[in-house]
């Protein structure tokens, strides 16, 4: 570990998910601190968290900063265990279920994963039912199916559309489709004829070129495909493209998926299918 670059813990008794949420939102504000950020999930036991504690006290010694615990752990025990060390710690069952005991006069369940059980199978298959659909439709490869979906995702090839259609999937359970803008569909002017029909399920994902570059190098080194030059052409014609058809559009270089998800859905009008 890196000597001045503090850690913070995002530790739960489950998958993890939820406080992990928490904390990179909480870290997100202070952007300018050199922060390594670990998940460690399902410590459920004394043996668990002992070794989470060396952990903690190793990162504090390696570092010479005092740690970050963010935690959503819902054993007295185990939390109790985690204030004694020597992190600073962020507890989010402490700060919300002690009012919201107090509020309806009981104590509450502390049972583990009850946030994420499938207490809905309807839910659940939907979101499993949404990925296989942005899976079958991923780079316009069913184009037939696109009247299913409930948003498709127009843009240059590697400009996020992928992870952002997967994200809205498993998140949300939304039928996102993608299809990405070739050169050949950049010799007119307007949008390529097969999206036509539905311009009101479009929304357009733009990319800055030097960013594009960076990520098509990764692919293929040196090629045209991941010339500067390229990716310029490339994201002017296609921004010009969309403002043309007057396609909603976010940039998607300094966002991350959760954000650009959020703000897509936000401007195109999406209600949250699951939540």
């Amino acid at each position: 570990m890196a000597k001045d670059k503090r850690t913070a813990f995002f530790i739960s008794d489950g998958t993890g998910l939820t406080v992990e949420a928490i904390g990179h939102s909480l870290l997100a504000q202070f952007r300018d601190q050199q922060v390594e950020q670990v998940t460690i999930p399902y410590v459920d036991s004394a043996e668990k968290l002992q070794l989470v504690l060396k952990r903690i006290e190793q990162a504090a010694v390696e570092s010479g900063l005092q740690p970050i615990i963010i935690t959503s752990i819902v054993s007295n025990e185990i939390r109790r265990q985690l204030h004694q060390s020597s992190a600073l710690m962020l507890d989010v069952f402490e700060n919300y279920l002690t009012p919201l005991a107090n509020l309806f006069g009981r104590d509450p369940a502390q049972s583990v994963n009850v946030s994420h059980g499938i207490a809905d199978d309807r839910r659940y298959s939907e979101r499993i039912e949404a990925v296989h659909f942005a899976m079958d439709n991923d780079d316009g490869r069913r184009v037939r199916e696109f009247d299913r979906a409930d948003l498709i995702l127009v843009g240059v090839s590697r400009s996020g559309k992928t992870p952002t259609c997967l994200y809205l999937a498993l998140q949300f359970g939304l039928r996102a489709a993608n299809y990405p803008i070739t050169e050949e569909d950049m010799d007119s002017t307007t949008l390529p004829k097969i999206l036509r029909p539905y311009r009101h399920k479009l929304f357009g994902l733009t990319i800055d070129p030097e960013r594009l570059m960076s990520i098509r190098q990764e692919r293929r080194a040196n090629s045209r495909y991941a010339s500067l030059e390229q990716c310029e052409f490339e994201v002017r014609q296609v921004e010009q493209m969309l403002r043309r058809a007057q396609i909603p559009c976010l940039n998607a270089t300094q966002l991350s998926v959760e954000e650009l998800a959020t703000r897509l859905m936000s401007q195109a009008g999406i209600e949250r299918r699951i939540g």
